[in-house]
């Protein structure tokens, strides 16, 4: 993997994939941004790959999503692979020359102003989802629950490597799983498909 200056000027890199085996990761480690190696059981190498697994559930929830929840989940994954490329620099390692991406508030507050948004429109709950409904629900919640395992890697991650966690991409993980909740709803039609948890139904 080659990374370049954008040669329009922008601040942002480039990324050309030059071969996709390199065999530098035939001894169980993989590399981090700055170019450290880690092995790929470690805690820093979960949290990234949580946050990619969460981003390939997202794409197979948008082959069921349309509208403003399909535009809302493009923007999402766009997001993770920053996301992916913050945890992916521990903090302090800034790799030379480039500066590190990080995900940024403005991002986090984005977030929050579409919980808003979808949430305005939905039923309001007289009880907890069950995960289902419609097939974007399903996914949406699966995707979910992925974005909660990704957020307790990276709670983990921070406890062992302190300071070395963005705060910022814990808080984008904890508002995602919120958004993605809603999300569900809306793909329910707004909630009236949602299927609530009857305590002890079926006992």
């Amino acid at each position: 993997m080659k990374r370049d200056i954008d040669p329009d000027g922008d601040n942002f890199i480039m990324v050309r994939l030059n071969r996709i085996y390199t065999r530098t990761g035939d001894d169980g480690t993989t590399g981090l941004t700055g170019g450290e190696r880690r092995r790929k059981d470690d805690l820093r190498i979960e949290a990234v790959g949580a946050v990619d697994e969460a981003n390939a559930v997202l794409g197979l929830a948008r082959l069921h999503a349309a509208g403003d929840i399909d535009a809302a989940l493009a923007r999402v994954q766009n997001d993770l692979f920053d996301l992916g490329a913050d945890l992916s620099t521990p903090g302090g390692a800034e790799p030379q020359p480039f500066e590190a991406l990080r995900v940024v508030e403005a991002q986090v507050e984005r977030l929050e102003r579409e919980i808003d948004a979808f949430n305005a429109a939905l039923a309001p709950l007289r009880s907890f989802v069950l995960p289902g409904g419609s097939p974007a629900a399903a996914a949406l919640h699966v995707a979910r629950t992925v974005c909660r395992r990704a957020e307790r890697v990276a709670v983990a991650l921070a406890a062992r490597e302190p300071g070395q966690v963005s705060p910022v991409a814990l808080r984008y993980l904890n508002r995602l799983s919120d958004l993605l909740f809603v999300l569900a709803r809306a793909a329910n039609d707004n909630g009236a498909l949602d299927v609530l948890w009857r305590p002890g139904a079926n006992r």
